[in-house]
C-alpha cells in the first residue's frame, strides 16, 4: 500500500471525528438556546400576572365613600366610613345604635348623609344646637351651653371630666376661648388638640 494512502486514512478518520464533535457541540448550543428561550418565556408569565393584579387593585380602590363623625347619645361615638348612599339610620347602626335617653324625634333617620358630616344625636330634653342630624349652624359643641351628655360625646371626655368642665363654667362664667379649657383640671395640651376642632365658645 502506498505511503500516501496510509497517511490519508488516519486523516480521514480524524476529520470524521472532528465533524461528529462539531455536530455534537452545535447540537448542544441549539439545545441550550432552546432551553434558555423556554425559561425566558416561562418568566414572562408571572410579570403579566402582577400587572393584571395591579389593574384589579386599581379598580377596587375606585368608588365613593362617606366619612361621618357620629357623636352624642350613641353607643360608640367616632368616625365611620359608610357607603355613598348611606342614611342617618346607617350611621347610627355603625355607631352601635343609640342610648336609651337619645331623642330620636330630633333626628331624621331617613335623611341621606354627606361626606365630612358631623352627626350629633341629642339626649331627651337637651338643647339641640347642632344636636339633630340636620345641618344647623356649624355643628360644633358650644362649651358655654353644652350639657354633660354633649360634652361626653367628645373624644376622651368622660363623665368626670365633663362635670369638671361644667363646674368650671358655673364658677368662672363663660369660656372666652377654647384654650380656656386648659384651666380645667385634667385637660392638657394633647387632649385639647384632639377636641379643638369639635368645640366653640
Amino acid at each position: 500500500m502506498p505511503a500516501s494512502e496510509r497517511v490519508s486514512a488516519p486523516a480521514a478518520r480524524s476529520r470524521l471525528r472532528l465533524s461528529i464533535g462539531a455536530a455534537v457541540v452545535v447540537g448542544l448550543v441549539v439545545l441550550s438556546g432552546a432551553v434558555g428561550l423556554g425559561i425566558m418565556r416561562g418568566q414572562a408569565q408571572p410579570t403579566q400576572t402582577v400587572q393584571i393584579n395591579a389593574s384589579e387593585g386599581d379598580d377596587v380602590s375606585v368608588g365613593g365613600e362617606l366619612y361621618v363623625h357620629v357623636l352624642g347619645q350613641v353607643t360608640n361615638p367616632g368616625l365611620y366610613v359608610l357607603e355613598p348612599d348611606a342614611r342617618v339610620v346607617d350611621a347610627l347602626a355603625a355607631a352601635g345604635g343609640t342610648l336609651d335617653d337619645a331623642d330620636l324625634q330630633a333626628v331624621n333617620l331617613a335623611r341621606l348623609l354627606s361626606d365630612g358630616e358631623q352627626l350629633i344625636v341629642p339626649g331627651v330634653g337637651a338643647a339641640a344646637e347642632g344636636g339633630s342630624s340636620a345641618p344647623v349652624g356649624d355643628g360644633l359643641i358650644d362649651l358655654n351651653n353644652a350639657d354633660q351628655a354633649e360634652l361626653e360625646a367628645l373624644p376622651r371626655i368622660g363623665p368626670a371630666l365633663a362635670q369638671r368642665i361644667i363646674d368650671w363654667r358655673e364658677k368662672n362664667g363663660r369660656f372666652g376661648a377654647v384654650d380656656d379649657l386648659l384651666a380645667v383640671s385634667g385637660i392638657g395640651e394633647k387632649l385639647l388638640a384632639g377636641i379643638r376642632d369639635l368645640v366653640r365658645v
